[in-house]
């Protein structure tokens, strides 16, 4: 049987719930879930993706509660399992998170839509092929090397083994800190070190801003700096239909 009340710990997925037609079944979410921007005051919220209070939760006696093992802590989510289903999420590729829209989709009773948001997002990302076409008998040019930042003081970046490492690959952007994993700390030399054509700098989950693009330049004087939407690159569910034109974007202002 189809969940009919839903707690949502993860903001990605709160979204893909009002995208596959759900409303009324959604009982609580986060303070950061912030797609669609009215559910915020018409729900309950839990708490914070790392601080949910799990006495909050309980009284909306939830059929489901939606939880990834990266952005919530693990015991937290415990606590909410003993009285309470949970379906744990763990994503780190595009694909994964394709086949977790679906199993979602089957979990809320809305299995059809959510294959149709599968299969459109999978059509958008086979666009992002590589630009040289074989009719051209060009051979595809090589993937620019690319380093991704999420946080400053630390600067904090995304190993091979994350969500955001895959759809960087996927738009010709090769992470220059492949090799690590989760999320490393660099420090100013090592940034240097790396030598990358392009820095990103995400919209979140820190803020930065265009003044940021000034202070990084030193660390890296031969890279182009860019500001990005942090929700194209790290959000998985329905947003990840944006991923693929914010890439192509992306490579059509550094060609």
């Amino acid at each position: 049987m189809a969940a009919q009340r839903i707690v949502s710990l993860v903001p990605s997925l709160t979204e893909l719930l009002a995208d596959l037609g759900l409303d009324d079944e959604v009982v609580g979410l986060t303070r950061f879930c912030v797609h669609p921007a009215d559910w915020k005051a018409r729900k309950t919220i839990v708490g914070g993706t790392k601080n949910v209070d799990p006495e909050r939760v309980r009284p909306l006696a939830p059929d489901v509660v939606l939880a990834s093992k990266e952005e919530n802590v693990r015991e937290q989510v415990e606590a909410i399992g003993t009285f309470a289903p949970v379906h744990l999420t763990d994503i780190a590729t595009v694909d994964g998170a394709l086949d977790e829209i679906r199993r979602i989709g089957v979990l809320v009773g809305r299995a059809p839509e959510a294959e149709k948001w599968a299969a459109d997002i999978a059509s958008a990302f086979s666009s992002l092929a590589p630009e040289a076409e074989p009719a051209r008998g060009h051979a595809p040019p090589p993937s620019t090397r690319a380093l991704y930042l999420i946080w400053r003081e630390p600067w904090m970046t995304v190993g091979g083994d994350t969500y955001i490492s895959d759809v960087m690959a996927r738009g010709g952007f090769a992470n220059v800190c492949a090799d690590q994993t989760r999320y490393p700390v660099l420090t100013p030399e090592a940034i240097t070190a790396l030598a990358p054509d392009v820095v990103m700098l995400s919209s979140e989950p820190y803020p930065f801003a265009q003044k940021h693009i000034a202070e990084l330049q030193p660390l890296a004087p031969e890279a182009e700096i860019v500001l990005v939407d942090g929700e194209a690159f790290s959000w998985y569910g329905s947003r990840m239909r944006t991923a693929p034109d914010a890439l192509h974007a992306l490579r059509q202002s550094l060609a």
